[in-house]
């Protein structure tokens, strides 16, 4: 299938173009430097993707942001650019869409969740409609090499003395390697009869708290000593993020992080045909990436 990738070149975006072409697809990327150029924050009419569409079998969107900017609003980025894409998809006859979510966004208050939830509700209602076969796809933690959140987790493994806001310590993942991420959505594009709302963690469910000792012990470092964050403290340090647009660490990711994240267990699997990665092997994948960069 000739599929257009939304996002190529973020942290999703870049394993799932080499799982679409190892999967013999051939992949459009389109962005603000491609030609034609296209510009995630500002295309919000369906007439703008209409020349992108041309020739496209399906259609990939993993465009997404972790906080709000001047440059990518996530009401455009997020709500009405993914909305607008459907409805085009949907004029242009091009059926299949697999648009990636976030997995513990229902009933989430952040505005993270609120225009997440946004884009994937009308993508549903287009299924409903009979218009499309669309999929949203809702993983958990994702970890892999460039990604915001797993640079943050593995940070936080390198304290000997780790503060957390309880929510934080509480709070349960599923990760899952951003590369077996990848290989499922190349599995699931060509599978128009997935359609719909999936759910999709890793192997194992543990709390946060107990992902980063993972981590540290993955470094054959000795355990660290884990202590809650007072309050005030937490909601300080989130509002200092707030303030430092370069920062994973905000309002709007405590909010996020203190939600359960997990989904039924299998479904990976059964996609991938093997067991994923499991959480206590995910430190080797930043690494095989440094050597293959390396090497490069």
């Amino acid at each position: 299938m000739r599929i257009l990738l939304c996002g190529a070149s973020g942290f999703i975006g870049r394993p799932i173009a080499l799982a679409l072409q190892a999967a013999g697809h051939e992949m459009v990327a389109r962005s603000r430097r491609s030609r034609p150029a296209l510009d995630f924050a500002r295309a919000t009419r369906a007439a703008d993707w209409r020349a992108h569409l041309a020739g496209i079998d399906a259609v990939v969107n993993a465009v997404g942001v972790l906080r709000d900017s001047a440059r990518a609003p996530m009401a455009a980025v997020h709500e009405a650019v993914p909305q607008a894409l459907f409805d085009a998809c949907a004029e242009a006859g091009v059926r299949r869409v697999l648009h990636i979510s976030a997995l513990g966004i229902e009933a989430n208050p952040t505005r993270y969740a609120r225009t997440k939830r946004a884009a994937d509700e009308h993508l549903l209602r287009l299924n409903q409609a009979g218009r499309l076969d669309g999929l949203v796809l809702r993983p958990s933690l994702v970890f892999g090499p460039g990604g915001a959140s797993s640079q943050l987790f593995v940070g936080l493994s390198q304290l000997p003395v780790l503060l957390l806001p309880r929510p934080v310590l509480r709070a349960r993942v599923q990760p899952l390697a951003v590369a077996e991420l990848a290989e499922a959505v190349a599995q699931l594009i060509a599978q128009p009869a997935r359609r719909g709302l999936m759910e999709l963690g890793g192997p194992e469910a543990l709390t946060l708290a107990d992902f980063i000792a993972s981590l540290r012990a993955q470094r054959g470092a000795a355990p660290a000593r884990t202590l809650p964050l007072p309050g005030w403290l937490t909601r300080l340090s989130a509002r200092v993020g707030d303030a430092v647009p370069v920062s994973p660490w905000c309002s709007e990711t405590l909010a996020l992080l203190a939600t359960d994240n997990v989904a039924a267990p299998g479904a990976l699997a059964a996609l991938l045909g093997r067991a994923p990665c499991p959480p206590g092997a995910l430190l080797a994948t930043l690494r095989g990436h440094d050597a293959r960069t390396q090497a490069a």
